[in-house]
Parts: C-alpha cells; structure tokens; sequence
C-alpha cells in the first residue's frame, strides 16, 4: 500500500509539473518582453534574474495566464513620465520583432495587452538594455555533478530564448521549426534530473541558432568530453567529408597497422552508422552557421568531435584506399594516462600547427599577405609607420598579382582597414551594410552611417590613390570568420578585378556579444547582421565566391593548395 501511494505521489507531482509547461512558456516570454523593454528592468534599476526566480516559485498548475503577467509586474512602476517613444529609423531590420505570442493570444485579457503595449510604447533606451552591466564579475562554478534546481533551469534557459529574440539579429534565419523545437526543450528542461542531461538541453538551443561565433559553446559544458565522446583520441588524422572520413596520417603506425589502416583509407562508419547519420547527431549539438564550416571544424584533431562512444576500442568500417574493399575493423584509441602516447600526441600537434603558420608562398610576381601573419608590419614605430606600410604597398604594386590570403583571422585589424584602405581604395568605399542593434527598439537593428567613424574606413586627411592595375587573388575558406570576412568584403570593392576562390566561408560576420547565462555559462553569438551593399545577406552563406575549389582524397594526402596552384596558373 505504502508502494501504490509513493507512485501516486510522484505521479501527482509529475503531472502538476506537466501541467504548468504553458505558464512557464508565458512567463519566459513576458520576462524577457520586461527584462528588455521595462524602464525598471533595462535600467537595471531592478535585478531581472530575482523577478524571474521569485516568480517561479509563485506559478503553480493553476495559475493562468493573467496571474503569471501579474506577478511578474505587480511590482513595477507603470506610471511612465514622458511621450510614447517614437522610432523613425529608416532602413530598420525588423523580421526579428513578433508580439503575437500575447496580442493574439485569448487566454490574456484585454488589460494586460493594454499594459504590455503601454510598457513597449514608454520602452527603455539604452546601449546596455537588458545585458549584464560593466563590472558584474563571475563567482566560482558548481561543482561538476550537481544539477540546477529548476528555477536556475528555467532562468538560464530564459535567457538563451531572450538573447535569440532581442539580441540575436538572424533569429529569422533560423530552421523554421524552431519554436516548436524550442518548446520541446523547455519540456526537457523541466524534467531533466542530471546536469549532463541538462548540458545536452543546453547545447541543443545554442546548436539551434546556426552561427558559427557559437560553436565554442561546447567547450563551456561541464560534461563535454562524454557528451561528445572526446576522452580518446585516434591513431590517425583525418578529414570529414559528407560522407566519409579521409585518414591522412598515421601518428601511431603500429597501432594502425594492426588494425590493417593506411594513409589514403577512407572510414565510412563509426560503430555501425554511416558518417551522414554521425555528422547529422553532432549538428543538433554544435552551432555552425554552415554544413561547410562544421565539417571544418569537426576534422579538427585537436577538437576530437566526431566519435560516438567513449570506448576505448572503436568498431570502424574501413574503405581501402586500394581495392575499395570495405572491411570491419576494432581499432584501439588513444588513452592519455600513458604519458607516452599524450607526449606523441602533443608533439604532433605542435608540428601541425608549426606547418601551417610557415605555409607562405614565395613568386618574385607576387605580393603575398598572409592575414593573420601580418602583425609584424605594425610594430615599426608610430612615427615611422605611415611611410613603411607606403613602401610595403609600393613594392608589392610593381608585381604582377597580389594575393590575400584570408584563410584565419586578422592579427592586426589596421592592416586592411587603416592602410589598405590609405593606399589603394577610392575615399568611399562603401562595400557593405552593417546593421547594430537599435536602442530605441530591442530586437530590431539600423544600418550604421558610412559617416560613423570606425566601421568602414578611417578619416585620413588629404587621402591619395594609388590605383592597383595588376591581378588580386583573395583566398577563403571555413577559417575566414567575422573579421576576415568583414575584410574579404573590403577587399573586394577596394580591388574590382580581385578574383575570390576558395571555400564557403564561416557566415558568421559581424561584432558579438557575450551574454552571461550563470557563473558557469556564457552565450557568446553574432550581434550585428551584415550584408553587401546591395542587400545580399553573407550570415550562414559567407561572402562572395567567384570560383569555388573543391579538394579531392588524392589532393589532402599530396598536401596540395589547389588555391596557389590557382594563382601560379593565371600568373603563367
């Protein structure tokens, strides 16, 4: 008997917390609504994370709709000074901004519309609505295991929700299942009952936002390693294609060699699912703006993201590079308390990274800038710099080509905004839009002046030209992000002829933000859209590319650039 009315009890309990889904949903959308719109909340005159914890606590299996809006603004001044805000921008990118979720909604009386419309009308301005303000400094984390009870679930699960609907510019690019999917985590986010389970929830809204300036959001997850199978790395290298895995070097010959892998073997499955079904399982839980960059991202070793259990030995079908046979193999993984194979390891990645910081090419035709090596230009003394980078650029206008080499991100941002801009570019160069968040209407987002100073191009006073008649060749691929590409976009109109080849790039261009979820987590995603100046968007579709280079298994194991080859051949 004692049994039946424990089953009963936790039935009770389970369905009267089934039951308040809904009014959890409304509370996070009107929290956030007030947390970026209400003078008291986006002035930080009030702390929006105590409202929302203690409100949580108050909302019940029957509480309605109209109680969840009043306590939540029950005490909060409403008696606005001052005229209804009035926003005239022009140009104004608002398919973000939807208040359907109460104006439609019958279940909210017609008072509470009232109020919720009065608050939006007499918003708050201000360049800091609704962030965490300067100076807040982070505690220590949770212990590892220990889960969130569920008001700091829901609270951190709010402020993901809010940050994608205020702060997030290409929410309408997202999938359009989107609310639906959303719904769905926040039913999981109410009964997960692990802190691993509750990561998982975590990666999977971060995932759903598509923007490559997120993906590092992995790497804040208390259990990354088991979530994403990293606690043993292969004997070998690899590159991700759609479907398969290229092995391109063997760091542990005889290891390989036991299990009957070469260089130039393909891996078509990963303990019985293809690689289409494993790439699909790691995209619900990493944010990549584009198929392209994931595959990038996820062949890297380093990362150790695309395996499926935390076995130590893995069951992989191999296609040999020979026959094209394909053959089951257990092959043994790599287990970093034998401080031989994490010295062997380490060393190797050292050398992989040595080799592609010393990956130039030397033509006497050719004026080559690697972008994320030229910093060294920048450290001639202040006085002195003008006329150096003018003799660099003088030299480089007698070959016949240049190229930029846009494949990582820019260690000095004046080398293209201040100087190339300085020596070749016509004195507006307008190439592109860059749209900020609005102030006087969160959610929303105006394009910058070319005016504003510090965006497209420096005021330099009686600025000279110094037109480049030469070939330019700019080269991309996933490793072109934000800044390289906000570059490669200057680049472009700065040089009309230049020739863009390469690979899609990471579509996630633009400045971020950094959202603090807990002491634990931050949200870190792209905060301005950007687009050409004639409106082509380049978030998730990178910038332009006149000849896209695709890269063969015969070319990774020859260690081939197709894109010098490339140059070297219109040089010819």
């Amino acid at each position: 008997m004692k049994k039946l009315l424990s089953i009963f009890c936790i039935i009770l309990v389970q369905s009267s917390v089934y039951g308040q889904k809904d009014q959890y949903r409304l509370l996070i959308k009107t929290w956030n609504f007030l947390k970026y719109y209400h003078p008291d909340l986006a002035s930080a005159k009030k702390d929006a994370d105590s409202l929302f914890l203690t409100t949580v606590e108050k909302v019940n299996d029957q509480s309605d709709a109209n109680s969840v809006i009043k306590v939540l603004t029950e005490n909060l001044n409403h008696k606005f000074s001052g005229t209804p805000v009035n926003d005239q921008e022009k140009d104004i990118l608002s398919a973000n901004q939807d208040f359907k979720w109460y104006q439609k909604n019958k279940k909210i009386s017609t008072e509470n519309k009232a109020l919720l419309k009065d608050i939006y009308d007499h918003r708050f301005i201000s360049d800091t609505g609704g962030k965490q303000k300067p100076g807040d400094k982070k505690k220590d984390s949770s212990p590892k295991d220990k889960n969130f009870a569920l008001p700091e679930r829901l609270l951190i699960f709010a402020k993901i929700q809010g940050s994608i609907d205020y702060l997030y510019p290409h929410k309408y690019l997202m999938p359009k299942n989107s609310d639906a999917y959303f719904t769905d985590l926040l039913d999981q986010t109410i009964h997960c009952s692990s802190r691993k389970d509750f990561d998982i929830i975590l990666a999977k809204a971060v995932a759903k936002m598509e923007d490559s300036h997120a993906f590092n959001f992995y790497n804040q997850l208390n259990y990354k390693n088991e979530i994403y199978h990293r606690l043993y790395y292969p004997p070998f290298d690899y590159v991700i294609f759609d479907d398969h895995l290229l092995i391109t070097h063997l760091i542990f010959p005889e290891i390989c060699s036991k299990a009957n892998i070469h260089i130039g073997d393909r891996i078509m499955k990963i303990n019985g699912k293809s690689i289409p079904e494993v790439i699909k399982e790691k995209q619900e839980l990493l944010s990549s703006s584009n198929r392209e960059t994931l595959l990038h991202m996820l062949s890297d070793y380093q990362r150790n993201l695309i395996w499926t259990d935390d076995n130590l030995q893995k069951e992989l079908t191999i296609q040999s590079k020979e026959n094209h046979t394909s053959y089951p193999a257990k092959v043994d993984f790599l287990n970093f308390t034998d401080k031989q194979q994490l010295a062997t390891v380490t060393e190797y990645i050292k050398g992989k990274i040595r080799t592609k910081d010393e990956h130039t090419m030397n033509h006497k035709d050719i004026a080559y800038f690697k972008i994320n090596d030229v910093i060294s230009f920048s450290t001639v003394p202040e006085d002195k710099q003008d006329g150096y980078m003018d003799s660099i650029f003088t030299e480089a206008s007698s070959k016949k080509a240049m190229v930029f080499d846009m494949r990582g991100y820019p260690d000095w941002g004046g080398f293209v905004f201040h100087y190339i801009y300085k020596y070749f570019s016509p004195v507006n160069n307008h190439f592109g839009k860059y749209y900020k968040p609005n102030v006087k209407n969160r959610g929303t987002y105006i394009p910058i002046s070319y005016k504003e100073f510090g965006h497209y191009y420096p005021k330099i006073e009686d600025k000279t030209v110094h037109p480049y008649k030469g070939k330019v060749f700019i080269i991309v691929n996933p490793e072109t992000l934000s800044m390289s590409e906000w570059n490669t976009m200057n680049l472009q109109k700065v040089f009309p002829q230049a020739l863009t080849i390469g690979q899609k790039t990471a579509g996630a261009d633009g400045d971020t933000t950094t959202v603090p979820l807990t002491d634990d987590y931050d949200l870190v995603f792209t905060a301005n859209g950007i687009f050409y100046d004639d409106n082509t968007p380049t978030q998730k579709v990178g910038v332009r590319i006149n000849e896209m280079i695709r890269y063969t298994d015969d070319d990774l194991i020859r260690k081939r650039d197709l894109e010098f080859e490339r140059v070297l051949k219109e040089i010819k």
